[in-house]
Formats: C-alpha cells, sequence, structure tokens
C-alpha cells in the first residue's frame, strides 16, 4: 500500500473519532442542561419532603417527649419498644386490613365510573360532575357529613337504623368496627372518583383502532376488558393504586382532626397521633410512623415495577 492510498484512511479515522469526540460532548452539554434544569426541582423536593424525613427520623431515634428537658440518643430502642408491644401487631393487621379494602374498594370504583363515561350519553356531562365532586369536595365537611350519617347525633329517619346496623356489627365483629367501616366508606367515596376520572383518561389515551379490533375478535364483554383493557391501563392501574395507598394515609391525618374517636380501632398511624398529642412521647411516635416504611418501599417498588411500559419486558 503506497502512502498516497493510506492517507484517505488516516483522514476517516480521525474524522470518525472527532464525531465521536464532538457527540461526546454534545451528550455531556445535554446531561449538564437536564440536570441545571432539575436542580431547582429537586431542591424543592429536599426541602419540603427529605428535611422532614431526617428530621422525623433522628426524633425517631431518640427518647424525646414533652415530660423531658433533655433530649438523649437511644438508637433502636424505640423500635424494639414497638415491634414486643403486642397491641402494634393488632394496630398492624387493621393498617393492612383498611389498606387492602380501601385499595380494591377504590380501583372498582375508579374501574366502574371510567368505564361508563368513556361512552357517550345523554346526561354524561352531569354524571361526570357528580363523579368528580367526592375529590373536590372539602374533605372536613365530608367528613362530618360521614360521621353524622353511620352515628348520627340527632333523630332522623335513618338514625334508628344506623344505630342498629352499628350496635350489631361491633357486637360481632368487636368495638370499633363501625367506626373502621365508615371511615373505609369515606375514603373509598372520597378516593373513588378520583381514581375514575385518573383511569378514564388512561382509557382515552388506548389507541381505538385495537379496541375496534378487539371487539371484532371477542364479543365478550369481559374478556375485552381482561385481556385488552386491563393490559393496555396496567402502567395507569399501578401509579392509581399508589396513589390510592397515600390518599388512604393522608386521610387519616383529617379523621384524627376532626373526630380523634374514630381510634378505637387502632391503626398504625393514628396510634402514632395518639402518642404523641397525647402522650406526649415525640420519640416514640416519630418510631411508630416510621416502622411501616419498609412495607411502603416494598409497595412503591412493585407498583414503579408494573408502570414499566410493556414492550420493554423483552
Amino acid at each position: 500500500m503506497t502512502g498516497f492510498e493510506a492517507m484517505p484512511r488516516l483522514d476517516a479515522a480521525r474524522l470518525g473519532r472527532s464525531r465521536t469526540a464532538c457527540g461526546s460532548r454534545r451528550r455531556n452539554r445535554e446531561i449538564t442542561a437536564a440536570y441545571t434544569l432539575f436542580a431547582p426541582a429537586m431542591l424543592l423536593v429536599l426541602a419540603v419532603t427529605a428535611y422532614p424525613l431526617a428530621w422525623q427520623i433522628w426524633f425517631s431515634l431518640t427518647d424525646r417527649a414533652v415530660q423531658r428537658m433533655s433530649v438523649a440518643y437511644v438508637g433502636l430502642s424505640n423500635y424494639f419498644q414497638i415491634v414486643g408491644d403486642p397491641a402494634f401487631w393488632t394496630a398492624a393487621k387493621h393498617t393492612i386490613a383498611y389498606l387492602a379494602a380501601t385499595a380494591l374498594l377504590k380501583l372498582a370504583i375508579g374501574v366502574l365510573v371510567a368505564l361508563v363515561l368513556a361512552r357517550p350519553f345523554p346526561a354524561r356531562p352531569l354524571v361526570f360532575l357528580a363523579a368528580f365532586l367526592p375529590w373536590a369536595y372539602p374533605g372536613g365537611a365530608a367528613l362530618i357529613g360521614w360521621e353524622r350519617f353511620m352515628s348520627p347525633p340527632v333523630h332522623t329517619a335513618y338514625s334508628e337504623t344506623m344505630a342498629h346496623a352499628g350496635a350489631l356489627i361491633d357486637a360481632r365483629l368487636g368495638n370499633g368496627t363501625w367506626g373502621f367501616l365508615s371511615l373505609v366508606v369515606f375514603n373509598a367515596w372520597r378516593g373513588g372518583s378520583f381514581i375514575g376520572v385518573f383511569l378514564l383518561a388512561g382509557l382515552n389515551a388506548q389507541p381505538h383502532a385495537l379496541i375496534d379490533y378487539a371487539r371484532i375478535e371477542a364479543r365478550s364483554a369481559w374478556r375485552r376488558f381482561w385481556l385488552v383493557t386491563v393490559p393496555l391501563l396496567r402502567p395507569v392501574l399501578a401509579l392509581a393504586t399508589f396513589l390510592s395507598l397515600t390518599t388512604a394515609v393522608t386521610d387519616l391525618a383529617n379523621v384524627w382532626a376532626q373526630t380523634g374517636g374514630r381510634d378505637t380501632y387502632a391503626i398504625v398511624w393514628t396510634s402514632s397521633f395518639r402518642v404523641a398529642l397525647i402522650g406526649g412521647q415525640w420519640g416514640k411516635a416519630a418510631a411508630l410512623s416510621l416502622v411501616l416504611m419498609p412495607a411502603l418501599i416494598v409497595m412503591l417498588a412493585a407498583c414503579y415495577r408494573l408502570f414499566e411500559p410493556l414492550e420493554e419486558e423483552t
């Protein structure tokens, strides 16, 4: 090979390396710009979420209480004390039952609302407003309404029926069960409509050609729903499930603020409210509120895994 024949190949190699270097620099600039734009949002999240969480974790490792003037580091003593208390495991069972019942009810209501509103009909705007109203209505006023409906303070047409139902259920299933069921019904009523509107957006984003093809292939509405609609809505259902869990937990603070007597059927987080606000043991209350954090992280990881697009599974 002569020198003249080797020169074009050397120039081509240099040109390739130059293009690679330019592409790498462009990629680095894009990454730097992305992180620069992301930084304000990240700082806001750290200020609003991470700092209070870190502060709560530190409290859980101390013996801080209203009765104590000084604060001492006790490590995991609060957690060991909580895990060794039989009342905690009873509250944990109630918490799992509450989260499971509210999640299933809200998903069932949400899917039904989304399927009804997915097809046009004359009164659709009114039904949409009626379905969205419970979520938009103030939670405090709605909670008082549900409390007076389930346990009416004055004589009404339904008060005697509710009183008999509450006494019967508490006698059969234990004291406080009626209050627990009223809390589940309130949360399902409040969150089911939001889940329905959320799933309706996912239904409207589905490819209409695929839905029409499914109607030709499968005459059964249940088979179309289970084999086509559910797989397409899987990411939306996963996100809706996670939102359902978070709203179920936030409603507990609303319930405690409005009616502290609902804690007769103890749940872990309402128990932490009682320990902090009534008992004054802030360190133990912080540990009690964080003891279920690993379970919530596992739920979040499962929801995130289901949220991944279907085509990435291959």
